[in-house]
């Protein structure tokens, strides 16, 4: 079986350690890069079209966030996650993302909302077309958005470090399928349910979509009857 090549946008000349590190993320979110296999920073440099400097620091970031491992001499590899890393890791998100959509229900009308549909949108195209990085990577940026919506700095920082750690190994296996499409939809939906100030609806459907971190998006079984405490 052939081992897919993941391939690097060149960066603007700003914040080219940020860039580099969210590009790298998103390909190991979306499970582009493989697990073991050890990858050359200075072949990524160049692809990314920067000097080795900044994606040396991206990487040492990723290791933080216990993504990737430092192999001296030679590169990085990406950190292999157990399943029983996976489900602790959705089960702390579920205890912190589901109740804050439905606090986010109780504030309507909350006009940026709607600042955020475009996105929500944007999502189900990258989801149809089957561009998974940039599906990775817009799905962390609107759901970081929504949070930020609470005003609370150091929560939206915490979900980021957990999001960033959750490995959606199955997404390549679903390229352009209706099942990640649907999944996708659930944006728009939600995006719905908050503006109606539907709590119950809203904490249920991000129960549902969290899920999928360790359900479809893992390639694993999702009615399993696994729900946050408190959330049915």
């Amino acid at each position: 079986m052939t081992r897919p090549e993941p391939r690097f946008e060149s960066l603007p000349r700003r914040n080219l350690r940020d860039e580099a590190a969210a590009q790298l993320r998103g390909q190991i979110i979306a499970g582009s890069l493989t697990p073991g296999v050890i990858y050359s920073m200075s072949a990524i440099a160049a692809q990314l079209g920067v000097s080795a400097t900044p994606v040396r620091e991206a990487v040492l970031e990723l290791a933080k966030e216990e993504l990737v491992e430092m192999v001296q001499n030679r590169g990085f590899r990406v950190r292999v996650a157990t399943g029983k890393e996976l489900d602790d890791i959705v089960e702390i998100r579920l205890t912190l993302e589901v109740p804050a959509m439905g606090r986010l229900a109780d504030l309507r009308p909350v006009p940026e909302l709607g600042k955020l549909r475009p996105l929500a949108e944007e999502l189900v195209e990258h989801a149809a077309n089957g561009d998974m990085v940039a599906f990775v990577v817009r799905d962390s940026e609107f759901h970081l958005s929504l949070t930020a919506l609470l005003g609370n700095p150091r929560y939206v920082e915490l979900v980021r470090l957990l999001r960033n750690q959750t490995r959606l190994s199955a997404l390549p296996k679903l390229r352009g399928a209706a099942s990640l499409v649907e999944s996708a939809r659930e944006h728009v939906r939600l995006l719905d349910l908050l503006a109606a100030g539907d709590r119950p609806g809203a904490e249920e459907l991000m129960t549902t979509h969290v899920n999928h971190a360790r359900g479809l998006w893992a390639g694993r079984p999702e009615d399993d009857g696994r729900t946050t405490p408190g959330v049915r």
